[in-house]
C-alpha cells in the first residue's frame, strides 16, 4: 500500500510538472514597438507628421517675426504718437500675441490628432498580425517585451521574425 501511495504521488507530481511545462510553452513575446517602427507605413506616417510639423513651425515663426517687426516699428514711433494711439497699438500687439498662442495650441492639437489618425491603423495591423501568428503557432499569451513594459526576462519564443514575415517586412 505504501508503494502504491508513493507511485500515486510520483504520477501526480509528473502530471503537475508536465502541465506546468505545457503552460510555459504557450507563452511567447514580441517587442511590439520595435515591430511597428520597422513597418514602412510607420516611417511614412512619421514623415508626414514631421512635414506637417515643419509647416506649422514655419508659419508660427513668420507670425512671430511679423509681430516683432510691428513691435519694433511701434516702439520707434511711440514718441510721435498720442497716448491713445499707443494704447491702441499695445492692445493690437496683445491681441496678435494671443492669436499666435492660440494658433500654436491648435497646431499642436492638430498634429496630435493627425498622428493618432495615421498610426492607429498601423498599430492595429501589427496587433492583428501578432494574434494571427500566435494563434497559428498555438500560443495562448503573447507578452510585449518592449523596454519598460514590465517584462523582465523573455527567454520564450520570440515572434518577431514570424510576424515580420507575415507583414512582409
Amino acid at each position: 500500500m505504501k508503494q502504491f501511495r508513493t507511485l500515486l504521488v510520483a504520477i501526480a507530481i509528473t502530471i503537475g510538472t508536465s502541465s506546468f511545462v505545457n503552460a510555459q510553452s504557450k507563452v511567447a513575446h514580441i517587442a511590439s514597438q520595435e515591430l511597428v517602427e520597422a513597418m514602412p507605413a510607420f516611417k511614412a506616417a512619421k514623415s508626414e507628421v514631421e512635414k506637417l510639423n515643419k509647416t506649422y513651425d514655419a508659419e508660427i515663426r513668420n507670425m512671430v517675426l511679423e509681430l516683432q517687426n510691428t513691435i519694433k516699428k511701434y516702439s520707434q514711433e511711440a514718441e510721435t504718437k498720442t497716448d491713445e494711439e499707443n494704447l491702441k497699438r499695445q492692445q493690437e500687439i496683445q491681441t496678435t500675441e494671443k492669436s499666435i498662442n492660440d494658433y500654436r495650441q491648435n497646431a499642436l492639437q492638430d498634429l496630435q490628432k493627425k498622428e493618432v489618425e495615421l498610426l492607429k491603423p498601423i498599430y492595429e495591423k501589427a496587433r492583428t498580425s501578432i494574434q494571427k501568428v500566435a494563434r497559428a503557432q498555438g500560443f495562448q499569451y503573447v507578452l510585449d517585451s518592449t523596454t519598460g513594459t514590465g517584462v523582465i526576462m523573455a527567454d520564450g519564443k520570440n515572434l518577431m521574425a514570424d510576424v515580420k514575415k507575415d507583414l512582409g517586412i
